[in-house]
């Protein structure tokens, strides 16, 4: 099954203007063209959208996914490195989750704190 631009945007979730980006940076590759010269994507193109937009989402620097699909054209000779890149971002990653936590706390903490701020306003009204 093949996709105009304007489908794989909406199935990505991404825009227009960023498949077009992500194209032009070399962080994905050209999709196929139909008949009248617009891109189609395949289910390929939308898989590797799907991990690209995950690692953009957790924070991995344009750069560093642009190494990681210049190395994947390389082929298996590239996946100790590949694999190193995501070990890094995965440990990233999870600090980031770490300090997020501890904001979390810090809010539930808060929260409960005005909780009990209300309930003794309540008693006393």
């Amino acid at each position: 099954m093949s996709y105009s631009i304007a489908q794989a945007a909406q199935r990505s979730g991404l825009s227009i203007d960023t498949l077009r980006y992500y194209e032009r940076i070399g962080l994905v590759d050209p999709p196929a063209r139909d008949s009248g010269g617009r891109r189609s994507y395949s289910e390929d193109d939308l898989g590797w959208l799907a991990f690209v937009t995950r690692l953009r989402t957790t924070g991995m620097p344009i750069r560093m996914m642009r190494e990681f699909a210049q190395l994947r054209h390389r082929g298996d000779l590239t996946a100790g490195r590949r694999k190193q890149i995501l070990v890094e971002h995965r440990n990233d990653v999870r600090a980031r989750i770490a300090e997020l936590q501890t904001c979390l706390e810090v809010l539930d903490y808060k929260i409960d704190h005005y909780a009990v701020v209300e309930r003794d306003l309540e008693a006393t009204a």
